[in-house]
C-alpha cells in the first residue's frame, strides 16, 4: 500500500481518511457521516463536488474503499508504532500538539480538521509538563497515604503478634491460678480423708475390743454349759455331789452383763459430706483475695507495669506494646477494667508519698491521645503537695501532709464523686457533677513503688 495515496483515500468534505465510505451514482465517495450532514444541512441530496442529484436516499457502502482504508490505516499505525516518534494514527504526522479539550496528542493536520475545530492546544512538551505537574501534585498525598497504611499494616501485624503472646501468658496466668486451686483441693482433700480415716481406725478399735470381750464372755458361758451337761451325765452320787457347784456357776453365768454394741461406732458420714462443696469454699476463700477494681492493661500507658493479678501499678522502663486506641499515650494512666453507669461504688487505694499520682474516675467518652483537658475528678499528689483536680475547675489544695489510704466513693445516681483519709478517718474532698456517660476508675503515678487496689476483707 506504499504507492496508494492519502489523498486517494481522503473523503473530499472532512479531509480525513474514509469512514464508512458510500458511492453515488456519480462514482464519487464519501463518508456516510459527512454525506448524511451535507444532504441534511442543503435539504438537496446532490453530490457534493458534482452537483449531479443522487438517484437514490441510501447509497451503497463503497466496499473495496473501505477495504483499502481499513488496510491504510493499519499500516500506518504499525508505521507509527516502529517509528523514533510516535506518528499521528489518521494522518501519519509526528503529534506535535496536544489538545486540551479531547486530551490527547494530534498533529498539526488534526488541528485543522472538524474534529478539532474550535479547540485549545498546547505543544506537547508544554502539556507533558503540566500534567506532570499536575500527577506528581495528586501522587503526593497518594504516597502519603500508601506510607501511613504501610505503618498501619505494620502495627497491625505487631498487633496480631502480640495479641499471640498476651493470648499464651494470660492462659500461663490462668494455668498458675487453677493449678494453686488444684493444690488448694488437693490438700484439703487429704486433710478430709485422712480425718475420715482416723475415725475408721478408732472406731474399728473399739469394735475389735467389743469383740474380744464378747469372746471372753462366750468361752466362760461354753465351758460352763459343758461342764453342766457332762455332770447331768454322771451317777447320781457323783451328780448330787457336785450339783451345788454347778448350780453356782450356772446362777453366775447368767448373772453375767449382756455386751450391747456400742453407740457411735458408724462412720459419721454426715459430718464428712453434708454441705460439703459449701465448707470447703468457705474454707478456700480465705487463702483469697477481692478486689472491687481490676485494671485493664489494655488502657495503661507503656511506661506503666500492672502486676500479675491487675491490682497494681508502678511506673518504670517503656514497653513496647500495640498502639491500640484504649491505650494512653501521654499521660501515665490506667483505668480500671469495669465503667459504673449508676448506683453507688467504692474501692480503696494504697498510694505513696515519694512521687506524683492521682487517682479518681475518668468519662469513658475521653481522648486517650494527647493531652487530657477534661472529663476527670480525682485528687493527686503533684510536686509534694496534695489538691483535688477536675479541669477546668481550679485545682483545690488539700489540708494534709501525708496520704497513705484512699477510699474513693463513686455515687453516680446522687452525683458525688468523694475521697477519705482511711488511716485519719476524715473525708478529704467531695465533688458534686450530674454524671451523664459511664465513668470509669483511673490511676496515675510516676512511683517506682507500687500504687495498689486494697483487697476488700470480708466478702461472701
Amino acid at each position: 500500500m506504499s504507492f496508494q495515496s492519502e489523498k486517494d483515500l481522503s473523503c473530499p468534505i472532512c479531509f480525513d481518511i474514509f469512514k464508512e465510505p458510500v458511492v453515488l451514482s456519480c462514482s464519487h465517495s464519501f463518508c456516510k457521516d459527512c454525506l448524511q450532514r451535507w444532504w441534511s444541512e442543503r435539504q438537496k441530496e446532490s453530490c457534493p463536488l458534482c452537483k449531479e442529484i443522487s438517484s437514490f436516499r441510501s447509497p451503497p457502502c463503497n466496499l473495496a474503499l473501505k477495504n483499502l482504508c481499513e488496510t491504510f490505516t493499519l499500516e500506518r499505525k504499525k508505521k507509527a508504532l516502529k517509528g523514533p516518534e510516535r506518528l499521528c494514527s489518521v494522518h501519519a504526522e509526528t503529534l506535535k500538539l496536544f489538545c486540551l479539550d479531547h486530551q490527547q496528542p494530534v498533529c498539526l493536520i488534526c488541528r485543522d480538521s472538524k474534529a478539532h475545530s474550535n479547540h485549545r492546544f498546547r505543544p506537547v512538551e508544554e502539556a507533558a509538563q503540566d500534567h506532570r505537574e499536575a500527577l506528581l501534585r495528586i501522587l503526593k498525598p497518594l504516597k502519603k497515604k500508601l506510607k501511613l497504611l504501610k505503618q498501619a499494616k505494620g502495627s497491625c501485624d505487631e498487633t496480631a503478634e502480640y495479641v499471640k503472646i498476651q493470648a499464651k501468658h494470660t492462659e500461663g496466668r490462668i494455668r498458675k491460678h487453677f493449678s494453686r486451686l488444684h493444690q488448694l483441693l488437693e490438700e484439703e482433700e487429704d486433710v478430709r480423708i485422712a480425718a475420715l480415716k482416723e475415725e475408721e481406725k478408732w472406731k474399728c478399735k473399739v469394735m475389735k475390743e467389743h469383740g474380744e470381750a464378747l469372746n471372753r464372755t462366750i468361752d466362760v458361758i461354753s465351758d460352763t454349759i459343758r461342764a453342766t451337761e457332762e455332770l447331768l451325765k454322771a451317777a447320781d452320787l457323783s451328780f448330787l455331789q457336785n450339783h451345788k457347784d454347778a448350780s453356782t456357776r450356772v446362777k453366775h453365768c447368767t448373772l453375767l452383763d449382756d455386751l450391747q454394741t456400742p453407740s457411735g461406732v458408724l462412720i459419721e458420714e454426715a459430718k464428712h459430706l453434708g454441705n460439703l462443696s459449701y465448707n470447703i469454699w468457705t474454707k478456700l476463700k480465705k487463702t483469697v483475695s477481692y478486689t472491687p477494681i481490676v485494671l485493664d492493661p489494655k488502657t495503661a500507658h507503656p511506661e506503666l507495669i500492672l502486676s500479675a493479678d491487675l491490682t497494681s501499678v508502678t511506673f518504670g522502663a517503656r514497653q513496647k506494646l500495640p498502639e491500640n486506641p484504649e491505650r494512653f499515650d501521654q499521660h501515665h494512666c490506667v483505668l480500671g477494667s469495669e465503667g459504673f453507669s449508676s448506683g453507688t461504688h467504692s474501692w480503696d487505694v494504697d498510694v505513696r508519698n515519694d512521687q506524683n499520682w492521682g487517682v479518681g474516675v475518668l468519662r469513658e467518652s475521653v481522648q486517650r491521645k494527647g493531652e487530657i483537658r477534661g472529663g476527670f475528678w480525682g485528687i493527686c499528689l503533684f510536686n509534694g503537695n496534695f489538691m483535688a483536680v477536675s479541669h477546668p475547675l481550679p485545682n483545690q489544695d488539700l489540708p494534709v501532709k501525708k496520704l497513705r489510704r484512699i477510699r474513693v466513693q463513686l455515687d453516680w445516681d446522687g452525683g458525688t464523686l468523694s475521697f477519705f483519709d482511711l488511716d485519719a478517718d476524715k473525708h478529704l474532698h467531695t465533688f458534686i457533677h450530674s454524671f451523664t456517660e459511664k465513668m470509669f476508675p483511673f490511676i496515675g503515678t510516676n512511683n517506682k513503688l507500687p500504687v495498689r487496689i486494697l483487697p476488700v476483707l470480708s466478702w461472701v
